[in-house]
């Protein structure tokens, strides 16, 4: 891959992308998805294309723990295709991902699909973050009765029908996706699901989403104990404050308390 032509478009994107580019890159998108999952994927290049993602995703792909990047590794390559696909044609608010999903930056369709089925290769933490525990018998009924249906009885997605795998995935990523794919901003959510989900109270929206942060990845899916990626041996995994990586949200200080002000 010509990494300075990658450079040389990433720049001309955050400094002045002309329209007339972002309009050819919109075309036809469904006809883009299919093309990438019906080719085969070169892993090697999935890996050079995936050093541009390490910054935000982590060489291993596993996100942080405070939900602000997904888990993405073991992801359904399906999915990741047509995540990458909506982002690109803005059917999914991602201002930072935006650039990175242009064919351009992918080298075509080939690329989307080589850059996937890599990061769907990742082995999966052990560790990701789960939630306070408070209402796991409700989370679990009615992700029985609401959920399951679509997203597999063990969260375990449906790559056909483009349906994300839950298992694995950060409490705090869960419910903030969750919440806004109920008011309309995350515009490639299922219509059905966004009309199903508008009569769930927060107390429910929690309690499902702790539940479904507890659905383990099979063991065959998940990194041995220890394990970094070793496509990326230099760098830094502690480039982000100690608080993201915190396993307990019990665990951080509370905010300073707000002084009473004078009657």
């Amino acid at each position: 891959m010509d990494i300075l032509r990658v450079v040389r478009y990433l720049a001309l994107v955050f400094w002045g992308l002309p329209w007339t580019l972002l309009a050819s890159e919109l075309i036809d998108i469904k006809r883009d998805v299919e093309l990438a999952i019906s080719l085969k994927p070169n892993l090697d290049n999935g890996r050079i294309l995936y050093s541009l993602c390490i910054v935000c995703h982590s060489p291993e792909g596993w996100g942080s723990h405070n939900g602000y990047y997904p888990q993405i590794a073991g992801q359904l390559p399906g999915v990741l295709i047509k995540q990458l696909a909506d982002i690109r044609a803005r059917n999914r608010d991602n201002p930072t991902m935006l650039p990175f999903s242009l064919l351009q930056a992918l080298g075509g369709v080939q690329g989307m699909a080589d850059v996937s089925a890599y990061i769907s290769a990742l082995p999966m933490s052990r560790d990701s973050d789960v939630g306070p525990g408070f209402d796991l018998a409700l989370g679990e009924e009615l992700y029985r009765k609401e959920c399951a249906e679509c997203h597999g009885d063990r969260g375990e997605g449906d790559d056909k029908e483009h349906i994300p795998m839950l298992q694995g995935q950060h409490y705090s990523y869960l419910k903030r996706q969750f919440n806004w794919i109920r008011i309309g901003k995350r515009r490639n959510a299922d219509e059905k699901m966004v009309k199903q989900i508008q009569r769930f109270s927060q107390r429910e929206i929690s309690a499902m989403m702790d539940y479904v942060s507890r659905l383990k990845p099979p063991q065959e899916k998940l990194a041995p104990p220890g394990w970094q990626n070793p496509d990326f041996p230099g760098f830094s995994r502690t480039n982000l404050p100690p608080e993201m990586h915190r396993r307990d949200w019990r665990e951080l200080p509370l905010p300073p308390t707000r002084p009473t002000m004078p009657q």
